[in-house]
């Protein structure tokens, strides 16, 4: 790792995010889905809105969370947003979107599948899982570089078997990667023991945010297991080695923005 003396790191635990459970009893039936034995249950890394109290947001990014739909036709019925990208990872079951971007589209995304979602100047969306699996998911919103763009969605599909011991880029600017209104890149890594990966971050403007999902890893020194992340900003690059088999991390990187900055976008942004 290529450090400097302004280095600036956090870590979060598994049990420091913030942990909720939202039933679907009928009380929230104009957002929440399902029938009324429907649940989902959400771990979340910062504190927008009602999420949890900590840190609010790391550069662009203001939520990360991880959530579980448990029961056919659990979800969130149709809600807009604008001025939020909102990015959706699935990692087992199956998630039906239904959004008004462009003339309106269907999508059912499987394990491997995500997609970036811009509600710009305004946009819905519905979210449910229909099977009878659980449906495992990981949403970040983000703040857009512009206001009031037009609607857009892309999706994508990350094969592990083929991309497995690289860091690939799923969002941002590279090649295959799907494009996003915002200075930010998500990468994703199935890595097994005994692998070293440096990744350099575009300018010392930019910070990563490492989130392991499964296994275990060891970032600029710092041993991370299950569901434990760490920021690291003020650097020119990191390094994760992977400690056990199998591991699977996600690596957001962003710009880092200042509170005058947000408190900007917040004067403008009437609601999510």
């Amino acid at each position: 790792m290529n450090d400097t003396a302004m280095n600036s790191t956090f870590v979060i635990r598994s049990a420091e995010r913030g942990h909720q459970m939202l039933k679907s009893d009928g009380s929230r039936a104009s957002y929440l889905a399902g029938h009324p034995d429907a649940f989902i249950t959400r771990a979340s890394s910062f504190n927008f809105n009602q999420y949890q109290s900590g840190r609010p947001g790391f550069g662009t990014v203001r939520v990360f969370g991880e959530e579980v739909f448990h029961g056919s036709g659990c979800g969130y019925n149709m809600h807009p947003h604008h001025n939020f990208v909102i990015c959706a990872f699935v990692f087992a079951g199956e998630l039906t979107h239904l959004n008004t971007a462009g003339a309106g589209m269907v999508d059912r995304l499987q394990a491997g599948d995500y997609y970036v979602f811009s509600a710009g100047s305004g946009g819905k969306h519905c979210e449910l899982s229909v099977t009878p699996e659980d449906m495992h998911v990981i949403y970040l919103w983000l703040l857009p570089e512009q206001l009031y763009m037009p609607p857009t969605y892309h999706r994508g599909h990350f094969d592990f078997r083929k991309r497995r011991n690289e860091v690939v880029q799923l969002v941002g600017e590279a090649d295959g990667a799907l494009p996003i209104q915002q200075d930010l890149s998500v990468s994703r890594l199935m890595g097994d023991a005994g692998n070293r990966f440096p990744y350099q971050l575009r300018t010392l403007s930019h910070g990563a945010y490492v989130f392991v999902r499964e296994g275990s890893i060891r970032c600029c020194g710092t041993e991370l297991g299950p569901r434990d992340s760490k920021g690291v900003w003020n650097t020119e690059s990191i390094e994760i080695e992977v400690l056990e088999d199998d591991s699977d991390v996600l690596i957001v990187e962003t710009i880092m923005i200042d509170d005058a900055k947000i408190k900007a976008w917040e004067s403008e942004h009437v609601g999510h």
